[in-house]
């Protein structure tokens, strides 16, 4: 049973891992030229962003209904290998149940051989089990040890990946991606700010549990699709994400604050340079970092209290006008006077004061 479970979770994970999720082919346009103006341009891979389809910086492509990177399988989860991810997250924590199992019963029955129990004592000699048949395996101090840590090993690994795989069927039943579960809480987020008056629906549910999960688990294990048509619910259009990311595209622009950076700052994750509390609350994401150089120009689009995340706009011909994005400490930049993008704080501006 052991090596059933060993051989299905090594399937799984190395299908995700060498599968891949699948990739907007280079220069992708839709069908109908008029339907460009609903996606958004990838500069990068020189093509339409198809619907569902966003760009990793990590993969340095396009990925068709991109879930997220995993650092795990050193690639992303997506439209062509996220079944087999969930089912390595569903096969990891059995397995290391029926491991765990197996190890407690190990030293239960082991330790069980080796205790005596006194009038006022309990004593275990881990040398020789008292009854026979002996084991045929010697148990001693030094498997204790191992067989102890290995169960936690096990019991660590079935809470992780087991929270991990609820996640993911979460958003699986609701035929979502953890990205397009942010976007929708932006959305509502966007209609309350600017109190529109609108109601996003998000379109790929399919409003049956049944038939999202048949979206991505399929008997052939190849998923329904081609991965860059997808059906959508009725009352929805085919392009009804992608027009709300190009609607929070535009508010992120209303909303950012230009910046200008006093201080030198060489990218690093925890600058020491720049304060003890820039430090140690450097944030935890795998988002970049952004080199900065005194007098460049910022533009900051969300921020935390010693940290802020924008894009720094490279004005001069060689760098052909490109932006790089990532987080830079607050103590190096400072607010231009006269900003040309709008007046108002980024998050957490105002708690920083």
């Amino acid at each position: 049973m052991l090596l059933n479970w060993t051989v299905m979770i090594l399937y799984n994970y190395f299908s995700a891992m060498f599968v891949g999720p699948g990739y907007v082919p280079l220069g992708w346009t839709p069908e109908k030229s008029q339907d460009c103006m609903y996606l958004q341009y990838c500069k990068v891979c020189q093509s339409y962003k198809a619907p569902r389809s966003h760009h990793c910086r990590k993969c340095n492509r396009c990925v068709m209904k991109m879930d997220h990177h995993c650092p795990w399988i050193n690639n992303c989860c997506g439209y062509q290998n996220h079944a087999s991810f969930t089912l390595f997250l569903l096969l990891a924590p059995l397995g290391c149940i029926h491991a765990s199992f197996i190890f407690i019963m190990t030293m239960y029955t082991q330790l069980y051989n080796r205790i005596s129990f006194g009038w006022s004592s309990v004593k275990i000699d881990m040398s020789a089990a008292k009854r026979d048949p002996r084991p045929i395996i010697p148990f001693g101090l030094s498997a204790f040890a191992a067989s102890l840590f290995a169960l936690g090993l096990a019991l660590g690994t079935t809470i992780a990946v087991g929270m991990l795989f609820i996640i993911q069927m979460k958003v699986i039943l609701t035929n979502k991606t953890s990205i397009e579960s942010w976007i929708e809480e932006k959305a509502k987020d966007r209609i309350q700010y600017y109190q529109t008056g609108e109601t996003f629906i998000f379109p790929y549910d399919m409003g049956s549990k049944w038939k999202n999960f048949k979206q991505v688990f399929t008997w052939s294990g190849i998923p329904e699709g081609d991965g860059l048509d997808w059906p959508v619910r009725d009352g929805c259009h085919q392009y009804s994400l992608t027009i709300e990311q190009l609607k929070q595209k535009a508010d992120k622009r209303v909303r950012s604050v230009r910046y200008r950076a006093i201080e030198d700052y060489s990218g690093i994750c925890c600058p020491v340079t720049k304060g003890v509390k820039t430090f140690f609350t450097t944030p935890c994401t795998e988002e970049p970092r952004i080199a900065l150089r005194k007098g460049d120009l910022i533009l900051a689009t969300r921020g935390l209290k010693h940290w802020m995340y924008g894009e720094k706009i490279l004005i001069s011909a060689a760098d052909g006008g490109i932006r790089e994005r990532g987080w830079f400490p607050r103590k190096c930049v400072e607010k231009c006077q006269y900003d040309s993008e709008t007046d108002q704080p980024v998050d957490g501006e105002k708690k920083s004061k």
